[in-house]
């Protein structure tokens, strides 16, 4: 008997997400452990784990080419950040190469904000396990997809993000 996977997802039903576009994500510690530093002063103080969750933040798209930052804050138990997606012709050929039947239905796709999130999380927790291997991350994550139509939109979700370690404590 095959197993299934019965996870409901928090993705937005028939939505693709390599679409270009603006996404607000939010992205846990398991159990919202505070591995990435502290706040202090409403400052945010990085860990050493921390300083590794900003730098592979940082280079988002240096391995997603697709990809552009925009504000991003590492909390101390939490990384929220708006990712940019953008439209690049690759998809329809080089992007979707043979995969196996089996994982196509599962693993994110190319180009994608989840397979985006995925390589991060890994990055991350492969670099902290000789220092920290308690350090995981909790499943999944949060987006929101940033309207467009709705100019203040992002503006004020990146107002949230510059004024989260400043609102911390509230």
């Amino acid at each position: 008997m095959k197993k299934r996977y019965n996870r409901k997802s928090m993705r937005l039903k028939g939505y693709d997400y390599r679409s270009p576009g603006f996404y607000f994500i939010t992205i846990c510690t398991k159990n919202r452990r505070q591995f990435f530093g502290h706040i202090k002063d409403e400052k945010m103080h990085l860990s050493k784990i921390g300083l590794l969750a900003d730098k592979f933040f940082r280079e988002i798209p240096d391995h997603f080419p697709n990809a552009q930052l925009g504000e991003y804050v590492v909390m101390p138990d939490h990384v929220h950040g708006i990712v940019e997606l953008l439209d690049i012709a690759c998809r329809a050929v080089a992007c979707n190469g043979p995969t196996a039947i089996s994982h196509s239905s599962i693993s994110p796709k190319s180009g994608s904000l989840s397979a985006l999130i995925r390589s991060y999380k890994s990055a991350v927790t492969k670099d902290s396990r000789p220092f920290e291997p308690q350090f995981e991350w909790q499943e999944r994550f949060h987006d929101r997809i940033v309207r467009i139509s709705d100019p203040g939109h992002k503006y004020r979700i990146a107002q949230y993000i510059i004024n989260n370690p400043k609102n911390w404590r509230k």
